[in-house]
């Protein structure tokens, strides 16, 4: 008798904990699916990585710029921060928020709608060379191939690189690249 009592006993703790286990993952469950869905929301990647120890990189340049809010308005509209963080290098020709406001009335905020990210984007990459190239050296080239696979025109005038007729304003060093300032956005030319 005292043998089938123990039994029962082991077999109603062993059923007990074979429930709570099963509560336990029940409750874990739920609580990643939860997390999955939060994190499904938010933006990820390499760019928004917290890093304040390397060198920044070209994204954290124009971020950190108050004369390039425009542009980087228009790369997190397109959603090419990652791209901008890779290790490169990267040559980005930066325009000023002065060049994206000569640019005719409402171009940049038409560029900005959900609906012509595609377009946009295509704009940005026109603005990015693999490479890492100072001004001096740009005075060398005829023309740069361009992240879009598109060809932008390198002329010297007055001793000075023009990009796409884009005059650099400043060089910047970054840790993945170099970000060269301009007074101009460069347009792709159209595919007729």
């Amino acid at each position: 008798m005292k043998t089938i009592k123990q039994l029962i006993l082991v077999a109603v703790l062993a059923l007990a904990f074979v429930a709570c286990k099963n509560d336990t993952k029940d409750a874990s469950t739920s609580s990643t699916d939860t997390k999955v869905e939060k994190k499904s929301t938010e933006r990820s990647g390499q760019a928004f990585i917290k890093d304040d120890e390397s060198t920044p990189t070209v994204l954290s340049i124009a971020i950190g710029s108050k004369d390039h809010t425009t542009l980087v308005a228009a790369v997190q509209a397109a959603e090419l921060e990652n791209v901008l963080v890779n290790a490169g290098p990267l040559m980005v020709f930066a325009p000023t928020n002065e060049a994206f406001a000569a640019l005719p009335e409402g171009t940049v905020e038409n560029l900005l709608k959900p609906e012509n990210k595609a377009a946009l984007a295509n704009i940005l990459k026109y603005h990015v060379t693999p490479g890492n190239y100072s001004k001096d050296f740009l005075k060398k080239f005829k023309k740069l191939g361009q992240a879009n696979n598109g060809y932008v025109q390198v002329e010297v005038v007055d001793g000075e690189p023009m990009i796409g007729g884009a005059k650099i304003l400043a060089s910047i060093k970054a840790g993945n690249g170099i970000v060269h300032v301009i007074d101009k956005v460069l347009l792709p030319p159209s595919e007729d």
